[in-house]
C-alpha cells in the first residue's frame, strides 16, 4: 500500500492512523514528507506521535475538528479503516474534499471472498473473530469486484488509477521447499489472474482532478 503513495506527495494524512505504523514506513521511504494522522483513540494518538507531524483525535463519523476540515493534503491514506464505519462511501467523499488538486487517495480494504474465507463459507462457517477479514468490528464487507463501486460511487471528483490485490496462493508445504522468490512470483501471478480468489486485501488508488 505504501508503494502507491506518490513520492512527490509532500503532505500526507493517514486516516485511522493507529499506532503510526504506516507513517513509520512512509517516513523511512521519504524522510521529507509531512505526515499527519487522525484516530479515535487518544492512546493510539500518543503512540503515533513519534512518527507524525501532527495528529487529530476525533470520531470519523461525527463532526471533525475545524482545522482538519480546512486542511489540504497531497495524499490521504485509508488503510483498513473504511470497513469499520457505517457509511464508508460518505466518509471517503468527505475526506476527498480535503485533497489538493491532483492529489490522491490510497485505500486498502479486506477481500471477504479470498480463498481462505471461501473455505470457511463452504463449511458453513461465518463467524466473527478478533482479527482478520471477519473482525468483529467490521461493519462493511468488500470484494475485488464491488470495492470500487461501493466506495467511490459518491466521490465524483475522484478518478480511479489503480485497483489491485495482495495475497498468497495456497502453496502450503511447498513454501518450505521452494525459494522465496519463486513463491513471491507465483503469488503475484495468482493475484493478477484470480484477484477475487487469491487477494486478501484490495488496493485502490484514485486521484482528484486538477
Amino acid at each position: 500500500m505504501v508503494d502507491l503513495v506518490d513520492r512527490n506527495a509532500v503532505t500526507v494524512l493517514d486516516v485511522g492512523c493507529g499506532a503510526g505504523d504506516n507513517a513509520a514506513l512512509l517516513r523511512r521511504r521519504d524522510p521529507g514528507k509531512k505526515i499527519f494522522g487522525v484516530t479515535g483513540s487518544p492512546a493510539e494518538s500518543q503512540l503515533a506521535a513519534r512518527h507524525l507531524d501532527g495528529c487529530w483525535v476525533a470520531d470519523l463519523e461525527l463532526d471533525l475538528p475545524e482545522d482538519l476540515e480546512n486542511s489540504r493534503f497531497d495524499c490521504i491514506v485509508f488503510s483498513h479503516v473504511l470497513e469499520h464505519v457505517r457509511d464508508p462511501a460518505a466518509l471517503l467523499s468527505r475526506f476527498a474534499g480535503m485533497l489538493s488538486p491532483g492529489g490522491s487517495c490510497v485505500i486498502a480494504v479486506p477481500n471477504v471472498l479470498n480463498w481462505r474465507e471461501r473455505m470457511h463459507f463452504l463449511r458453513g462457517r461465518f463467524e466473527y473473530q478478533e482479527t482478520g477479514v471477519l473482525d468483529a468490528t467490521h461493519l462493511r464487507f468488500f470484494t475485488y469486484r464491488t470495492a470500487v463501486p461501493l466506495l467511490l460511487g459518491r466521490a465524483a471528483e475522484l478518478r480511479v488509477e489503480h485497483v489491485g490485490v495482495t495475497g498468497h496462493l495456497p502453496l502450503s508445504r511447498l513454501r518450505r521447499i521452494l525459494p522465496s522468490r519463486v513463491c513471491d512470483r507465483l503469488d503475484a501471478i495468482g493475484c493478477a489472474r484470480w484477484p477475487n480468489l487469491i487477494g486478501w486485501q484490495i488496493l485502490i488508488k484514485a486521484r482528484r482532478d486538477l
